[in-house]
């Protein structure tokens, strides 16, 4: 099996690194004119989709399988659009997110550098990083194979746990009927973050698809990071402790029987108390 062309990922590394900084930039520029700092989430999905397509071309004379780096560049292109697509028909038009205005109280010392250490560097940091094994399969001369059809596989189940939450809690929430309660049917009857396991699930596809080289192994750091920046650092931890904060014990009650990550038929748990809105 031929080697990857070292020289030119550095350069690949390089240059989608710069391509970060430039649109982190834009995005960060728009938010404090528009003074909205949500504008980050929305970019959050597309922001992958640039370095993607960046690293596919910056690769195309450096050896890499032309079919995995078209499969690569798509899986990626269809989650961080869908992604996008389905944060900006939520977000535009509802005014900062609460967790922005409670973040910015913190603010001190100069407002751009704090802006760029605190929300805009550090997401753009943890979204070059993430890609990294999506940036090394471009290089990679191995083709199509098993491991790589697994990976296929493995995404589609991520995108569709993902893509199928969201469509659901979207639906749950625009009927008038079910205010004043909990969403816990379809997929969040299964576990309480659909849309970020399928999230998580997606990125270890993606990484999967990095293993056409042995170099590989080394990035299993990046979904890592995916999965603790989704459960541990916001993504669920934020959301849950907003939901037990306002919603008290129909969100304990909800808890007890479904699955906080990796879905499981629900538990059966008596409720005493009616459930609160998610």
């Amino acid at each position: 099996m031929s080697g990857v062309d070292w020289g030119h990922f550095g350069v690949n590394l390089a240059v989608t690194a710069g391509a970060t900084v430039v649109t982190i930039g834009l995005v960060m520029a728009v938010s404090m004119a528009r003074r909205n700092h949500s504008f980050i989430d929305i970019y959050w999905g597309p922001g992958f989709a640039v370095i993607a397509l960046v690293s596919y071309l910056a690769s195309m004379d450096a050896g890499g399988s032309g079919a995995r780096r078209a499969v690569v560049l798509v899986l990626t292109a269809v989650w961080a659009l869908r992604l996008g697509a389905y944060l900006a028909s939520r977000n535009l038009g509802a005014g900062q997110d609460k967790r922005y205005t409670a973040f910015l109280k913190y603010q001190t010392g100069n407002r751009y550098v704090w802006l760029i250490r605190h929300i805009y560097g550090l997401q753009g940091l943890y979204m070059w990083f993430i890609s990294i094994p999506v940036q090394l399969a471009m290089y990679e001369p191995r083709g199509i194979g098993v491991l790589e059809v697994v990976a296929i596989v493995v995404w589609a189940v991520g995108f569709a746990f993902e893509a199928v939450g969201d469509w659901q809690l979207s639906r749950f929430k625009s009927d008038p009927a079910n205010a004043g309660r909990i969403m816990d049917r379809g997929l969040w009857a299964w576990t309480r973050h659909p849309n970020y396991f399928g999230d998580a699930t997606v990125w270890f596809a993606l990484w999967l698809c990095s293993l056409g080289h042995w170099a590989g192994l080394a990035t299993v750091l990046s979904p890592v990071l995916m999965w603790y920046c989704l459960v541990a650092v916001g993504g669920k931890k934020l959301t849950e402790k907003g939901m037990r904060r306002s919603r008290g014990q129909a969100f304990d009650d909800y808890v007890a029987r479904t699955s906080g990550f990796f879905p499981r038929p629900p538990k059966r748990v008596p409720t005493a108390v009616p459930q609160e809105s998610r």
